[in-house]
């Protein structure tokens, strides 16, 4: 996590691992086409207030090339990822931020405060991702719903606050507002100092593999979509996002170890709108993708509900994390519920990690003003309902554990966070 103000967290380096072709000079563009021999990871560290380069010039303070060494030590290094669902930006969501920056007095929107009951998990992992599914409008707007969105960027600082160090960004919307909302998206996430990964401003971007450094351990992230609705490519330009290609999905994570990452995370945006169940893409492509000793961990999005997880050979699949923030016409509770998963990857030989603890907590969207994203078990617990109800909650704890653990996770050793 990056260096906050008043809570200690450490320092993340953004880094770039960059193909050795250009993804501009390899035929048409094709970005299915598997990429050759790689060049060394570049890292950037970040500044006392993890907002950017310690140096304005970006220029990396040491040779990147060599894998960093192990320090002798009693105890192995260990890393924990937290992960959440989609960030989708529907008008009620404006309102309400509207209406807590009345009260804080934080510009004309503050979407923070909806965050506030998951920000202790959240601020306290090592490493928080989330995954920013639309691209983003200017400031000052306009804004836009479904279908083709375009939500205020204010919500970027929100997530910086929440604790949130690194977004994927590859989904079915990327393409919403064409290249300019790709670049108000990412120049929004690299001011705030969240790293990100899934789409691109320029070729040369693309052809990098986004590496965060945590307390000395690399970290690679991934992030790939099924399509974009259909959605040209802007400009024609095929670099633009990944698309779920196993080919080059492998490539790019034995890339990424070749070059020094010590974890590997893949984020995949893909399954049925509204379905529980993992489709037979999500199956297949999924247990092929676990095979590989160069992944850690599979994250998935796109549903916009609570799918199972589970333990495939070493590495954890989670089908579907559901929503962050959203506000859904589609009638239904489950697509107001929605799941935090925390890993911990404890170094197990030099330079390769397992994860020893894989936790979840169900999360949910009260959507009655205040609309508050609620740590459902911690609610419970403590008596505390916000605008949601005893039995609204109850309801979304015993569906998500029971989706959660359908495929047998919690016999592989999944825990709630919070116990009930």
């Amino acid at each position: 996590m990056r260096v906050r103000d008043t809570v200690g967290r450490m320092s993340v380096r953004v880094g770039t691992l960059v193909l050795g072709c250009m993804l501009a000079a390899c035929g048409a563009g094709d970005r299915g086409a598997a990429p050759p021999a790689t060049t060394p990871v570049t890292s950037v560290p970040t500044n006392a207030s993890g907002t950017g380069p310690a140096d304005p010039s970006g220029s990396p303070s040491a040779d990147p090339s060599a894998a960093p060494s192990a320090e002798p030590s009693a105890e192995p290094r260990r890393v924990t990822l937290v992960a959440t669902g989609d960030v989708l930006l529907h008008p009620p969501l404006w309102a309400q931020a509207k209406a807590d920056a009345a009260r804080t007095g934080r510009g004309d929107l503050d979407f923070a405060p909806m965050l506030a009951p998951i920000r202790p998990i959240v601020a306290g992992a090592d490493l928080a991702l989330c995954h920013l599914e639309t691209p983003l409008a200017a400031a000052s707007g306009p804004f836009r719903g479904y279908p083709l969105f375009s939500g205020p960027p204010q919500v970027v600082d929100a997530l910086d606050r929440t604790g949130y160090d690194a977004c994927s960004t590859a989904s079915n919307h990327t393409f919403d507002q064409g290249a300019a909302g790709i670049r108000r998206t990412l120049d929004a996430l690299d001011d705030a100092g969240i790293a990100h990964a899934g789409s691109a401003r320029t070729a040369e971007e693309a052809a990098r593999t986004t590496v965060v450094d945590v307390h000395g351990v690399r970290v690679a992230l991934l992030s790939y979509t099924y399509g974009f609705n259909g959605n040209s490519y802007p400009g024609g330009d095929r670099w633009r996002a990944d698309v779920i290609d196993e080919r080059r999905i492998l490539a790019e994570a034995a890339a990424a170890r070749e070059d020094g990452a010590e974890i590997v995370v893949l984020s995949l945006h893909w399954g049925t709108e509204y379905v529980q169940t993992p489709n037979k893409q999500q199956v297949d492509v999924s247990r092929r993708l676990a095979r590989s000793t160069d992944i850690d961990v599979i994250i998935s999005h796109h549903a916009h509900v609570v799918e199972p997880i589970r333990k495939i050979g070493r590495t954890w699949v989670v089908y579907g994390l559901g929503n962050l923030m959203a506000w859904h016409s589609t009638p239904g509770d489950p697509n107001a519920e929605g799941l935090l998963v925390r890993f911990t990857f404890t170094e197990t030989k030099a330079h390769r990690f397992a994860v020893t603890t894989a936790e979840y907590e169900p999360i949910m969207v009260a959507r009655a003003a205040p609309i508050r994203v609620l740590d459902v078990p911690k609610a419970l617990r403590d008596g505390r309902y916000g605008s949601s109800t005893r039995a609204r909650l109850q309801a979304a704890l015993d569906r998500t554990t029971r989706v959660v653990t359908s495929l047998g996770a919690d016999d592989d050793g999944l825990v709630p966070i919070t116990a009930g």
